[in-house]
């Protein structure tokens, strides 16, 4: 697996001054909706502030957990590094290929089956179908997925889209990994195994930023961590500490 080994580290992820603004319609219903419809009026809408100038980096190799409350802004600034979001003011900038497992299932296509979209999702995260052939039955095997590989994954339980996900974005040739929750979904020896995984891949230098609420598993895999409230950034530093402030 190709990481970073430079002696000085450089910067794999820059947040600079970013901040994120979503619509927040007034209306509460479809009946509201609809009355505005026939009536010809305008529906009114609210900006909501997800991210308020938010930045810190992330050098190469490290291992960083993101964390808050529901509703905080972790998981927006996850999806801005991915690239699935663009930031209102400031820049994101990454480097090297960057590989997401922002939510079960995203960028799998329900009509086909396990086998075509693991060639489909490792073309999106920057894999040749000769390095997928290459790489296909330990993806397979990883993933535990079985004679499920050639049944349409739009029969598949979350835990099964969530297992080859993870399978083929841990086996892409990757400088910078961001996992967002998906652990959490899944049965108790595979998530050991995904967390051994993900902790193989840490000492090998590749660079990662979790989200994730369980303490022991951010305790496990990072040595710092970044506490988001309300969109802000309250604390960046040892993880112990980042865990206290997230209590309080």
């Amino acid at each position: 697996m190709t990481a970073f080994r430079t002696a000085t580290a450089q910067p794999a992820i820059v947040l600079d001054h970013v901040s994120k603004w979503f619509n927040k319609r007034s209306t509460r219903s479809f009946k509201d909706t609809f009355i505005h419809w026939i009536k010809r009026q305008p529906v009114r809408s609210q900006q909501f502030q997800a991210l308020k100038d938010v930045s810190f980096v992330i050098n190469e190799g490290e291992s960083v957990a993101v964390m808050g409350l529901n509703g905080s802004g972790k998981s927006t600034t996850l999806k801005m590094v991915s690239g699935v979001l663009r930031p209102d003011e400031g820049q994101v900038l990454t480097r090297g290929r960057v590989a997401g497992l922002i939510e079960v299932g995203a960028g799998f296509h329900p009509d086909l089956t396990g086998r075509e979209n693991v060639f489909l999702n490792a073309a999106i995260l920057g894999m040749s179908e000769k390095e997928t052939k290459e790489r296909f039955d330990e993806i397979v095997a990883f993933s535990e997925i079985g004679d499920f590989i050639d049944q349409e994954v739009k029969h598949y339980s979350s835990g099964m889209f969530m297992r080859l996900a993870f399978s083929v974005a841990i086996h892409v040739e990757l400088d910078v990994l961001l996992v967002d929750e998906v652990l959490s979904v899944g049965d108790a020896p595979f998530r050991a195994k995904c967390n051994a995984k993900l902790k193989e891949m840490a000492e090998q230098g590749v660079t990662m930023m979790i989200v994730s609420h369980s303490a022991g598993q951010v305790k496990e895999l990072c040595s710092r961590g970044i506490v988001i409230r309300k969109g802000e950034v309250i604390f960046d530093g040892p993880i112990d500490d980042a865990l206290k402030v997230l209590e309080q």
